[in-house]
């Protein structure tokens, strides 16, 4: 079984509706890292001074076809090619350990249904 990171780098306000999207796609468990992030063009704000938005950094680890659905449905649910507030990749896995066996059975249940 082939699997795969997808990170996805949205506003802060945007988290909860991010994983909840991830979960009914199919996606189980979700890390969350805090993070700050200036665009390409510096956005000033009052006196001056520049804004750091803040940014969730949701990390998935997913089975590689399911992932590919998650990432199209976050792409476009939360409007990501029109607005340009956040950005969602993967990253193909070659080796694995610690992953919860019970995720595992789930994405052979759906290969079995797809077959």
């Amino acid at each position: 079984m082939k699997f795969a990171a997808l990170v996805a780098i949205v506003p802060e306000e945007q988290e909860a509706k991010a994983i909840d999207i991830a979960k009914q796609t199919g996606a189980g468990g979700v890390t969350i890292l805090d993070a700050r992030g200036i665009a390409a063009q510096e956005k000033r704000t009052f006196l001056g001074l520049t804004y750091e938005g803040s940014q969730s950094v949701l990390l998935f680890v997913l089975e590689r076809k399911l992932s590919l659905q998650v990432m199209k449905a976050l792409a476009d649910e939360l409007k990501l090619k029109e607005h340009a507030k956040g950005v969602v990749f993967t990253v193909p896995l070659e080796h694995l350990a610690g992953i919860d066996t019970g995720q595992i059975e789930r994405f052979e249940e759906r290969i079995k249904d797809d077959l």
